[in-house]
């Protein structure tokens, strides 16, 4: 718990693998209220164009600007090639979302260096930090 404090307190910009501009979806929510609290969102989806007012961009290495999280909204086959897209863009964080779950791909990114937090949802541990700070 205490790693995940860290993270979020030292984290600036998150790109979002898989964000949809449709309303219903899960990573819509998480995102805008991680951008509602003070989070750089880089939307990353090669189905759309711009998400929350964001560019988006259509994989991880078309992303401009330095990443510090790289939140993944894909089912567990599509996470080795995210994971090695945020190795090469020296993202510090891959945050696997709740029912995202691949161990492999996992030791991967911690071989790599990057942190890893596996199956949990990045705003309900927001929430929770929030309510203990």
């Amino acid at each position: 718990m205490k790693q995940v404090a860290e993270i979020l307190r030292s984290s600036h910009t998150i790109a979002v693998v898989g964000l949809s501009h449709k309303r219903y979806r899960p990573s819509y929510g998480v995102a805008e209220y991680m951008k509602q609290a003070g989070y750089r969102i880089i939307p990353v989806n090669p189905h759309e164009d711009e998400v929350l007012g964001e560019k988006c961009y259509t994989d991880l290495d078309s992303v401009p600007e330095p990443v510090d999280i790289v939140d993944i909204f894909r089912r567990p086959e599509f996470v080795p090639e995210i994971v090695e897209a945020a190795i090469r863009k020296g993202a510090k964080v891959v945050w696997m979302q709740e029912g995202v779950v691949h161990e492999e791909a996992a030791r991967r990114a911690e071989a790599a260096g990057l942190v890893v937090v596996m199956d949990r949802c990045i705003l309900k541990e927001h929430r929770r930090l929030a309510r203990a700070g």
